[in-house]
């Protein structure tokens, strides 16, 4: 299955709908099979067709969405992960040793804190929670033991911006490697390889898939020498994206660019809505012009994103109630799908960094705004704010 030729000079939309795939050969499908198969027939020992041996090394339906991202974040090569946290692990394991350090932001996803507070520092490796600024980067790395610098941006959940292009300047001047989680922005709102990350990692289960219905992780990288450690760990740890999951997840990047246009319009008008409410203390969100990472943000980023967190004047218990008394807001963990979830990040998904200088504040409510119609989205939650249900038309 020879994939076709997509350079960055094609159109994002173009390379989500062609890239990493030509029409079928016999039969002309113009979408990627599921090759449900764990081992191909060989033409003599060693004779190998199309590469294909066994499908933890390489499966054709992978190999298709692994082509697909890589052209959509402008780089070499991609590998497709069973979760967004197995990509994580391979990289940090694959790429560091024992005695490694790593620079790493201080309000990261609580998922990534856990994996490197509780994993990967018993494997030997240290890291440093810092803030997002290239000077707070700096003065945290260990010259000759910080090989990795770790950002989000936007950072799950309170959005701060990091700067790409400076932070991997710092980075580099000390001999580390840049990662950028892109999971909130995806390929379509930013590409940091372009602005000189060097690996780019994605919880594919968010918006690359876009439908909350699977779980999948992904890394990109630029430099080829960089892709074949990566290989080899892929292949040796095993972690790898099922038939069915790549093609799931290949199905949502071919509309991404149309769900993140809706996904940032809808947030705009949410987010317009909180900052007038009295019962919102604070609104965290790249667009707004006060937000303290806006310009960055305007500069790397095409829009601003589907995901808002705000604090409520009451306390925990009113953020508590607020995400309870949402109807067509669904109350629930993860983000990037069509429909609109809320969440409270200090019982849900930051309850791991409870006690440490990561927890969240208790007053914290995120949302993942969706794609529905924005009015019942902002009536929806004028309705939790104010403490009254919804009516039957929107829960039916």
């Amino acid at each position: 299955m020879a994939a076709q030729e997509h350079t960055s000079k094609s159109g994002f939309e173009t390379r989500a709908i062609h890239a990493g795939y030509d029409p079928d050969p016999t039969t002309g499908a113009v979408i990627p099979p599921i090759f449900a198969t764990s081992t191909y027939k060989q033409d003599g020992v060693g004779g190998l067709r199309g590469g294909y041996e066994y499908s933890r090394s390489g499966n054709p339906t992978r190999t298709a969405l692994e082509g697909n991202i890589a052209a959509l974040e402008e780089g070499e090569r991609g590998f497709a992960f069973a979760s967004g946290l197995a990509a994580e692990d391979t990289l940090v394991r694959g790429l560091l040793a024992p005695g490694d350090h790593v620079v790493f932001p201080n309000d990261a996803y609580g998922g990534t804190f856990r994996l490197f507070d509780k994993v990967e520092r018993l494997w030997g490796i240290d890291h440093t929670p810092v803030g997002h600024a290239p000077e707070d980067v700096r003065a945290a790395i260990r010259p000759g033991t910080t090989k990795m610098v770790w950002v989000e941006t936007p950072t799950n959940p309170l959005l701060n911006i990091v700067d790409i292009e400076a932070v991997a300047a710092v980075a580099h001047e000390a001999g580390a490697l840049l990662v950028v989680d892109n999971t909130f922005a995806s390929p379509y709102l930013q590409q940091p390889l372009t602005l000189g990350a060097d690996v780019v990692v994605h919880s594919t289960t968010k918006y690359c898939g876009g439908h909350s219905d699977v779980v999948g992780g992904a890394v990109v990288v630029r430099d080829l020498d960089l892709a074949e450690r990566i290989a080899f760990h892929h292949n040796a740890m095993g972690a790898v994206a099922g038939p069915f999951d790549s093609w799931l997840t290949l199905r949502g990047l071919r509309t991404l660019a149309l769900r993140m246009e809706r996904h940032s319009e809808n947030a705009e008008r949410v987010v317009e809505f909180l900052t007038r409410h009295p019962a919102v203390s604070h609104v965290y969100y790249p667009g707004l012009p006060d937000h303290p990472g806006h310009e960055v943000a305007a500069r790397q980023m095409r829009r601003f994103g589907g995901m808002v967190s705000f604090r409520v004047t009451g306390g925990e218990a009113q953020a508590l109630a607020v995400c309870e008394r949402a109807e067509v807001f669904t109350l629930g963990e993860s983000l990037g799908g069509v429909e609109s979830l809320i969440e409270h990040p200090g019982r849900m998904t930051h309850a791991s960094v409870a006690g440490t200088e990561l927890e969240v504040p208790s007053d914290l409510v995120r949302l993942s705004v969706g794609i529905e119609t924005a009015d019942d989205l902002i009536g929806d939650l004028d309705r939790a704010l104010h403490g009254a249900a919804a009516p039957d038309s929107l829960t039916r």
